[in-house]
């Protein structure tokens, strides 16, 4: 079995790369792949399934469960899909960044999966983070832009550090700063077809604090969340407040998502229109899938502000779709930063990021929490060192649902 691991930059148009290897016409180190049948295990792959299942109203993948893809949350589609992968029966499987979205215990048993997988099936792996090429494929290979010329990593590859352009542009809109407690649960429970998915959950986060939300696949991360946001109908008759309202008591849910920032790597599976890179984070005052409305001169000016802090300026009349995947959470990230909510949710912000760009993502965090007031709500598997937050919520799951545990 040959494996190859390939560190690529989000500078790469991994599309046009995956493409490339699947249609047999790659050259170079990988062309010894070009009269084998292959599969790609991604994101994107993924995010083209659910696609696939919700306009045709099918299951593909999920046949047994009998719930369609989207359902899942997306740690457990990534073991779904590898199922589905294998059952091909391919010659070779492209794993595109397969440790993401996983928890520790889940990247650990991945790892030992593909290592007992590389005994019958050839492996080519794709990360943007040299920590998460798989230590038992010795072929490893840099790829810093679209020339499609790999470089051996013989030590790893020198990254430029991340400087933010400017300072936080000042706010359009002026939010209530007086706010008791921004979320608030008091003995919350969730459950679905009598499966408890979160029991007895109590938090309370406040103004300008910085949380991070943990805990395992599958534990009720995404549940939580949807309380927040108001897109669960579960939250109503029980006891949650966001920003000092108990939810049910005559907001709407425009009113709470006016005031909050979301940011999630599933977001940009909602947006199917051509949009340019400014459309998209004007999108972000009016909390709109697309731009429908006529931004004043202010927005745009103010837009194009958030632009030259992530080095975008010259992208500004390029569609979304064309960007690479870690240009497009940048431009995710800073629409859902716009407004300068009194909430930000970053779900995950990191995912599929390269070096550099994780790094950019992270000053951009850490410039929020010292030059404003907003309140982070933080999703994620790992703590990045470069991040620090002031309280951490922990999701512990057992079989009568996840109970919350403040970790010190």
């Amino acid at each position: 079995m040959q494996h190859f691991a390939i560190l690529i930059s989000n500078r790469v148009n991994k599309k046009e790369l995956i493409n490339k290897i699947l249609s047999q016409r790659i050259y170079g180190q990988l062309a010894v792949f070009n009269k084998s049948k292959g599969i790609l295990f991604s994101d994107i792959a993924i995010a083209d399934f659910i696609a696939k299942e919700h306009r045709y109203h099918t299951i593909e993948i999920t046949t047994s469960e009998k719930r369609q893809l989207n359902t899942f949350s997306s740690g457990e589609r990534r073991k779904a899909f590898l199922k589905y992968c294998l059952a091909q029966k391919p010659d070779y499987i492209i794993f595109d960044n397969p440790f993401d979205h996983l928890d520790h215990q889940s990247r650990i048993d991945l790892g030992n999966q593909l290592l007992e997988l590389s005994q019958t099936i050839s492996i080519i792996q794709l990360a943007n983070r040299e920590e998460n090429m798989l230590p038992f494929i010795k072929e490893k290979w840099y790829l810093e832009n679209n020339n499609l010329l790999f470089s051996e990593i013989k030590k790893t590859p020198r990254i430029k550090r991340a400087t933010l352009n400017s300072v936080i542009p000042s706010s359009l809109l002026s939010f209530n700063q007086d706010y008791k407690s921004i979320v608030k649960f008091e003995g919350v429970s969730v459950s679905y077809n009598e499966k408890v998915i979160v029991k007895d959950i109590t938090w309370d986060v406040k103004k300008g604090e910085f949380w991070q939300l943990i805990g395992p696949n599958g534990s009720g991360k995404s549940t939580i969340l949807s309380l927040i946001t108001g897109d669960n109908p579960k939250a109503y008759g029980q006891n949650i407040y966001i920003f000092d309202k108990k939810k049910g008591t005559g907001e709407s849910i425009w009113d709470i998502k006016s005031r909050i920032g979301h940011f999630s790597t599933n977001i940009a599976e909602l947006f199917k229109r051509n949009q340019t890179v400014g459309q998209m984070i004007l999108s972000g005052f009016f909390d709109s899938i697309g731009l429908y409305k006529e931004p004043s001169d202010l927005q745009q000016h103010k837009a194009e502000q958030w632009l030259e802090i992530i080095k975008m300026t010259h992208l500004k009349d390029t569609y979304f779709n064309r960007l690479t995947l870690g240009q497009q959470r940048l431009v995710l990230i800073v629409r859902a930063l716009v407004k300068q909510p009194p909430l930000l949710i970053l779900d995950e912000p990191v995912e599929g990021l390269d070096q550099e760009n994780t790094n950019l993502v992270t000053e951009l965090i850490n410039t929020l929490l010292e030059k404003t007031e907003i309140t982070i709500l933080y999703v994620s598997h790992t703590i990045e060192k470069s991040l620090a937050p002031t309280n951490i919520f922990e999701l512990i799951p057992s079989i009568n649902g996840s109970s919350g545990e403040l970790k010190s």
